[in-house]
């Protein structure tokens, strides 16, 4: 993997708890899998041997991804980033001026987004179009369903 991974450092233990559960509990699982699909036989055209070396493929392709991740990491809470403009990191609150509401994000690196909890990524339509505005700017931000308007009514760290 190339270049920086941002990550809080929250983020970061949750790849690395991630990580330790592909390498320990998910490899015994896929393991037992193969073994008790071994014991069937013929495994030339076996489905469920088939199946758990796929298991087994996709774990260990994972497994990969996340050590590539968890060694190129910065973390977001040790950069020198201004707070008077929305980077990564940023906690924001919006108000969405076609809902009359108010709603808050954290944008943070692809690794960490989870769209339910509010934490979204500076790479998404929103995220993107948020970044460098400041309090009190009007953004337009084209998204799937249309534009959406928002006011930045607070940043912080």
């Amino acid at each position: 993997m190339a270049g920086q991974v941002y990550l809080t450092r929250e983020g970061y233990q949750k790849l690395v708890d991630q990580l330790e559960f592909l390498k320990t509990t998910g490899r015994q699982r896929i393991a037992k899998a193969i073994g008790e699909a071994r014991a069937q036989g013929d495994i030339s055209e076996n489905a469920e041997y088939d199946a758990a070396k796929d298991a087994q493929a996709h774990n260990e392709v994972r497994i990969n991804d996340l050590e590539g991740t968890l060694s190129n990491v910065a973390f977001i809470e040790d950069m020198n980033i201004p707070s008077d403009r929305i980077f990564i990191g940023a906690h924001v609150v919006l108000k969405d001026l076609d809902l009359k509401k108010e709603i808050k994000y954290m944008l943070i690196s692809p690794e960490e987004a989870e769209f339910g909890e509010d934490r979204i990524s500076v790479f998404s339509p929103i995220g993107k179009g948020l970044l460098t505005h400041k309090v009190d700017d009007t953004v337009e931000i084209q998204v799937p369903a249309g534009i959406k308007r928002f006011k930045v009514l607070s940043i912080k760290r």
